[in-house]
Parts: C-alpha cells; structure tokens; sequence
C-alpha cells in the first residue's frame, strides 16, 4: 500500500483487519478520515509523482506549488468539511485505438485528483479485504507480471481449455445504481455515498472515467462478484492440492482456464455460461466478436495482458508454454518511436537517445519475462538502424554508415539502450 505517515498507515491498517475479520460489517464515520489534512498531502503527493496532464481548469502542479502546497489543500479541506465540495467537468482526451476506433480518457483536474485520492485511500483499505486471489489490476502489492506468471502455471498444470473474455466498453458502461449499492454494502458513512455519487456523476450518467484517480477501485468493486464466483468454482471442484479451474482478471481482462481432460469439459460450458449470467446482471456487455473458447492441445493461442500464449513442447519433453510479445504491442512500440525519430529529424543523435531510452527500458522490461528473444533482436535491430540513419542524415548522406559507426560505439559511446537479456520472473 501507499507509504505516507505512520497514522494513516496504522489507520489502513485497522480498517483492512476490521474488514478481514467481519465480512459483513459496515463503516462509518470514514468521511472526517477522508478530510483530514495528512490523507488530503498523502493524496496530493501521489497525484504529483503520477504527473498528469492538466484538467478542465488548466491548473498545473507548478502553479499549485507557486502559490502554496499548502493553502490550496486547506481550500480543498474547508469546502470538503463544509460540503459544498463540487467535483468539475473531466477533461476528455481521445485516444486512437487499432481497430480505427478511440479511447476516451476523463482526465480530472488536480483539485478532484486530489480528494479521489484521498477518497480511494480510505476506501481501498476497506475493499481490499473483499478482493480475491485472482484479481491483480491496480491492487497494492499485485504486478501485471504476477498475473502473467498466473496463467503461464495454469497452462503448464494442464488446464488448457481457455475462455478468454472480452468486455465491450467496460469502463464506458458502469451503471452508478447498482456500483453505489455494492459500495453501500460496506460503507455506512452517507457523506462518503454522496462525495462518490459527485465524483461519478461529472464523468457522465454511466461509467467511470478512465484517467481518473478512484476509477481502478470503482472497477474492481464492480466485478468482484464475478471474482467470487469463479473462487467458488475453483474450490467447488478441486480434488486435493489439485484445481481444476483457474482465472485471472486485470481490470477488464480476464481469462479463465479449464483442466483439458474431457472428463471436465462440463466444467468449462458451466463456468461460461454463469460467467455470461454474473455479467448480464452488471449489464455488461460481451463483445462477441473477440471472446472466444480456446483449446490450446490444437495448436490454438490466446492473449492476455500483452502477451500470446502457445502450449508448447520443452527440450525435457514434457508439455509447457510459450509467452511471446503481441505482434500489435511491437507495432505499437515501432510507431511511437518512428514518430519520434520524425518529429526531432533535426534534432542532435544525443538528444534523440535521451528520448527514446526510456521508452525502450520501460517495454523491454516488462517483456523480458516472457520468449521475447526473436522480438527483442528485431526491436534492437530497427532501432540501431534508425540511429545510424539519423545521424547519416545529419551529415546529408545516405545509407545506414556501416563502415563508419560500431555497434559498441553506438552503445557504449553515444549510450543508446541495449539491456535485451531475458529475466524469468520469479514471484
């Protein structure tokens, strides 16, 4: 969880055994916690080290601190205790998305990041009790590469019956009804209820804003009863040490594996089938288009959190599975760097490395753990290639100047990343 001061730890900390020990039980008085100056630079602290753009307001995190931390958190405190607290209008950026299509992010301003803030801190300590083991989007002390690591065991324990979901809009189509109602099952606190019911509702009459700060947990509480649901079938049917259903959700992604013996093929049309039934009672939508039953024993892949999996052969013989780069994330990655060579043509080879370092360490890092020699070697390749062209066409010529730069110049002198070895995850 979020480190600030020892107060607010020990009270986490007291809320999350409350909520571990009494499933039932319901909070209150958390708003006077949410209010309180410590939670309020806690909040403000995060939002600065995430360095959002700027909302509705234009306000920056350098004009906040130009005027005082300070007096503009005391302004939030005063109008929060008073409740005359109004959340803006989020700023809506659109993202273009591969399918032609875009992703509308609901960027808030720094004020409202602040209080969602405070808000999330308060309430995830009481939620995070209620979460289940599957569940590793945006949880304290949970990686996407855990949940990686998940389904790569599931498929090597042989569960290679795969239903891989797919939510249409998720994020777009949240209905406030009945997310408030499964808040209220553990919050008994009605100026909580209504801060969060302000905060929803300037993002719109249905959904949660992507971009904004207690979204992630907002998201995660509507779901999980599908978590508990698949919990239940887990443990319904296993068999000793040995389960024969497994599922992991990040977010909106989800993937549910089936033991591949035909003696548990009912196993797989019934969890699909409740899993449709817990979805259309959230009324969300599944995107028919993109989910799909997968029997990894022919040959068949799925993907998950950027990654293909392949049931594959190991050198010892016995059966394992490959992780490989998603062909779009290495697109992706190919054309945010090709837009940047473009856009600094003119600008010094130095420069352009300082740039496109970063952006390479943080993709290479999180696909290292995978099979991601092949991919990393053609990434490597077309990067050194555009360096060599970028600095021949500063001296006007053509070519990739193969007989005047080596390959340890351009790493070791001029610095450009070339840290591409393999690291198996290891939880």
């Amino acid at each position: 969880m979020i480190k600030t001061s020892i107060s607010l730890q020990d009270l986490r900390r007291k809320i999350y055994q409350k909520a571990k020990a009494n499933k039932t039980w319901r909070f209150w008085g958390l708003y006077v916690h949410v209010c309180k100056m410590e939670t309020l630079e806690c909040a403000y602290r995060e939002a600065k080290r995430n360095n959002g753009a700027p909302g509705i307001d234009g306000v920056t995190f350098e004009a906040i601190e130009k005027v005082g931390i300070t007096s503009f958190l005391e302004q939030i405190q005063t109008e929060l205790v008073s409740e005359t607290y109004r959340p803006m209008r989020n700023r809506r950026r659109e993202i273009p998305k591969d399918s032609g299509q875009v992703r509308v992010l609901g960027i808030p301003c720094i004020r409202d990041r602040v209080v969602q803030g405070a808000l999330k801190l308060i309430l995830e300590a009481v939620f995070e009790a209620d979460f289940q083991p599957g569940s590793y989007g945006y949880r304290p002390k949970r990686t996407a590469h855990e949940a990686v690591s998940r389904v790569a065991k599931a498929v090597v324990a042989n569960k290679t019956q795969v239903i891989d979901m797919d939510l249409k809009a998720y994020f777009d189509n949240v209905r406030h009804d009945i997310l408030l109602s499964k808040v209220a099952e553990r919050v008994d606190d009605g100026r909580i209820m209504r801060l969060l019911k302000l905060i929803l509702k300037a993002g719109g009459n249905r959904g949660v804003p992507q971009g904004g700060v207690v979204s992630p947990l907002l998201s995660n509480i509507y779901l999980n009863e599908v978590d508990k649901m698949l919990e239940k079938a887990k443990r319904v049917t296993q068999r000793g040490p040995y389960t024969q259903i497994e599922y992991v959700r990040f977010a909106d992604d989800l993937v549910v594996l089936v033991d591949g013996f035909k003696t548990w093929t009912w196993l797989l049309n019934a969890a699909h089938k409740r899993l449709l039934q817990e979805l259309e009672e959230l009324d969300v939508q599944v995107n028919p288009d993109k989910t799909r039953i997968v029997d990894l024993t022919q040959d068949e892949t799925f993907s998950f959190l950027g990654f293909d999996y392949r049931r594959v052969r190991t050198l010892q013989g016995v059966w394992g599975v490959r992780m490989t780069p998603r062909m779009k994330a290495r697109t992706v990655l190919l054309r945010k760097l090709k837009d940047l060579f473009r856009r600094h043509r003119s600008q010094p080879v130095g420069r352009v490395i300082y740039l496109i370092n970063p952006i390479l360490r943080g993709w290479v890092n999180y696909f290292r753990i995978g099979h991601s020699s092949t991919c990393f070697r053609y990434v490597k390749n077309w990067v050194g290639k555009k360096i060599r062209r970028h600095l021949m066409h500063s001296r006007k010529r053509r070519g990739f100047g193969w007989d005047r730069w080596s390959n340890s110049w351009l790493y070791g002198r001029l610095g450009l990343y070339n840290d591409y070895a393999i690291r198996y995850y290891r939880s």
